[in-house]
């Protein structure tokens, strides 16, 4: 495996390669071997993986993997925001795609499962580009087996994620904490759900996340109490008879001012919020990372036609609490 560090405004850069046109994230070396995981603190694994679209359609979540990568190379580790380059303390190298089989969550989740089995052993941390959100069950399920019931999961989206199925499907987009919920080796009440908004969540969700024991955060909690409030609290409840803590972001956690190409849910987190709740669960040690829902492909969402509806139904929401409250 070759020795490298991100570098930008270098005329003589090359880019490693994971696959033909696609550069390594921020240009690390590539993990060639099994043997190169022993050098390794930390791995870069895509998977360009859509299974049931819930919204209909094909979205392009398969293609987040190659548009993050491609992105990537602009960017070094340092961050004059702390005066820290994270590759001077951090050896990082990129793992590649995990092997995806369209339409198979057997398969699929198999190989991601294999994958993140094979990183915890080497003590290496798993960042990972979806693909949709149903990939992070087999990566915090796999986890689990190792960290029985000691697993802590902060989980920041618009949407709880916790329907029970969609249709026939029990592993779709809308499903992951569902299944992990009730997974034997999870412990519900070590999730923290933060970002939570808007009408495309169902009133089974939120009536599954309290039945579990799941802890809740809407956006407006992150709002009128403040991010580092929210982000500090949900640590310290989570992380109580902890080994390991888990991140996983959809994009829509993000407003869709700050989300053109992703899901597009109003009255959400800016990105300096959720950038500074990451960053805050990486002071805390957090061991796992990822990050799913962009459409690389999507140009127009109709942006203004979803705002109008978000006002409606948020204006018709505070009509009828208004109602219930003179009767």
């Amino acid at each position: 495996m070759k020795n490298s560090k991100p570098t930008i405004y270098d005329p003589k850069f090359l880019p490693n390669n994971i696959y033909s046109g696609v550069p390594s994230w921020l240009n690390s070396p590539v993990i060639e071997s099994d043997e190169d995981l022993k050098k390794l603190d930390v791995a870069i694994s895509g998977i360009p993986w859509e299974g049931g679209c819930t919204i209909g359609g094909y979205s392009s979540c398969t293609e987040g993997p190659k548009a993050v990568r491609s992105a990537s190379i602009r960017y070094t580790g340092f961050l004059p925001d702390f005066g820290i380059d994270s590759f001077d303390y951090l050896k990082v190298a990129d793992y590649g795609d995990v092997a995806t089989q369209n339409g198979s969550y057997d398969f699929t989740f198999s190989q991601i499962r294999e994958r993140t089995q094979k990183l915890i052993e080497n003590n290496i941390i798993p960042i990972t580009f979806g693909g949709d959100h149903s990939i992070s069950f087999p990566i915090i399920s796999e986890i689990a087996k190792k960290h029985p019931k000691k697993v802590a999961v902060l989980h920041f989206d618009a949407h709880f994620d916790n329907y029970e199925q969609y249709g026939d499907d029990l592993y779709a987009r809308c499903s992951p904490f569902y299944r992990l919920y009730n997974d034997k080796n999870i412990d519900p009440t070590k999730i923290a759900h933060i970002g939570i908004r808007g009408p495309r969540n169902h009133k089974e969700e939120f009536e599954n996340a309290k039945k579990f024991g799941a802890n809740v955060y809407t956006s407006i909690d992150v709002k009128e109490r403040g991010w580092k409030e929210v982000i500090k609290e949900a640590l310290r409840i989570i992380s109580k008879n902890t080994e390991f803590i888990y991140i996983t972001i959809c994009s829509d956690a993000l407003d869709a001012a700050f989300m053109p190409q992703g899901p597009q849910d109003m009255a959400g987190l800016t990105s300096y919020e959720l950038c500074m709740m990451v960053h805050e669960a990486g002071l805390a040690g957090a061991k796992g990372f990822d990050f799913v829902e962009i459409y690389p492909y999507t140009n127009s969402l109709q942006t203004a036609a979803h705002v109008g509806n978000w006002l409606a139904l948020y204006y018709l929401n505070g009509l009828a609490q208004k109602v219930k409250e003179n009767k």
